[in-house]
């Protein structure tokens, strides 16, 4: 006699977005639940107290805010260049080196223009450098896959530690003073290059502010581009299958190209904001990682633009509590990094119960 298992699973056709979003709702709730018995039973420290701590870390002053806004938008800006591609099936994770080479591209312009053109000028030659750059960088892989089926995360990888010593050997090459391996606010007392800053009615002016705008803006066109644009609907076939492209007339090749091109410019664009709208240098940890994040924010979004927001958000301010938690409470690093990591592994996990759905069969009794 063959027993039926009493559970199965069976994945969803579809899933509302509310419920989605309750799902990782409940995943979150529990994970800071789950979080606060770790942190009574390590540190002995009171739960609420640390959450409240997490939540001052990225909220706490003014400044912190517009901190935490500021690096929202550039880690959803990352996300929003990597999400056509990632929707289109093609595993771009050189965006850490495309953001890179587009810091370079505008780096060298406001060093080596600085005080020869007028300021709109070189600002205009940053932004062009820099989409230049990265396009290139997303072109690159994107050909190679399209005509000889390379392995795209490979080569995405490798763009990135190329990116990276470029800049290394550049910093080198400009260092101020020699021997130090920096160079320093580039253009300090000029500000040749630099963005203007922004000033916004009720809202005043900041520094972080037109960056924020741009990101604001090209948030809502990529939602318009992937969901109403003809290109977004080829992407979307593309990453269904490219057979089916290609019996829709859809040309492939074209497809893969044109959306890395894409894709490297939008990070060049953000490589731009960050040297000459934030920084104002370069170094080789300029990107700080969140090339490789921006793929979870994308992921856990569904590559949804607008749900892109949220994911950042909170990936932020995990980020900025973690710091908050270690110099406040004193306590290692790593602590944060665990309570972090809890909270992130519960998020991942819930997708789970997004895609597929548990089913419990009644047990039947045997006839006698």
């Amino acid at each position: 006699m063959n027993k039926e298992s009493l559970l199965y699973i069976s994945k969803r056709d579809s899933i509302p977005w509310y419920k989605s979003w309750l799902i990782r709702g409940i995943a979150i709730v529990l994970a800071l639940i789950f979080c606060g018995v770790i942190t009574m039973l390590l540190t002995g420290l009171n739960p609420l107290q640390v959450f409240s701590t997490i939540f001052y870390g990225a909220f706490g002053k003014a400044r912190k805010t517009w901190v935490t806004v500021q690096k929202l938008a550039i880690l959803l800006g990352i996300a929003l260049a990597i999400t056509p591609a990632f929707k289109m099936r093609f595993w771009n994770i050189g965006a850490e080196g495309q953001v890179l080479i587009g810091c370079l591209a505008s780096a060298s312009c406001m060093i080596t223009l600085g005080g020869k053109v007028p300021n709109a000028a070189q600002v205009a030659i940053c932004l062009l450098a820099s989409l230049a750059a990265g396009a290139i960088w997303g072109f690159l892989p994107a050909f190679f896959k399209a005509k000889w089926e390379t392995n795209e995360t490979l080569f995405t990888l490798m763009m990135n530690y190329i990116a990276m010593q470029l800049a290394a050997y550049f910093i080198i090459v400009w260092e101020v003073p020699k021997g130090s391996g920096n160079i320093g606010i580039i253009n300090q007392v000029s500000e040749a290059g630099w963005l203007p800053v922004l000033k916004l009615p009720l809202i005043g002016e900041h520094k972080y502010l037109l960056t924020i705008v741009v990101v604001a803006l090209l948030t809502v066109v990529m939602f318009v581009y992937l969901k109403y644009s003809k290109h977004g609907y080829e992407i979307s076939v593309v990453g269904e299958s490219h057979r089916t492209a290609s019996y829709a007339g859809i040309k492939v090749d074209r497809v893969i190209i044109r959306t890395m091109v894409l894709s490297g410019a939008i990070c060049g664009l953000v490589g731009f904001l960050l040297v000459s709208g934030i920084d104002h240098t370069l170094t080789t940890t300029l990107v700080g990682g969140r090339g490789f994040t921006a793929v979870m924010v994308s992921w856990l979004a569904k590559f949804n633009p607008i749900f892109m927001v949220f994911t950042s958000l909170l990936l932020v301010i995990l980020e900025r509590g973690a710091t908050e938690i270690s110099s406040t409470f004193s306590l290692n690093a790593s602590f944060a990094d665990i309570l972090t990591g809890v909270i992130l592994f519960f998020i991942i996990g819930s997708d789970f119960f997004t895609t597929y759905q548990l089913h419990f069969r009644k047990a039947r009794k045997e006839a006698k």
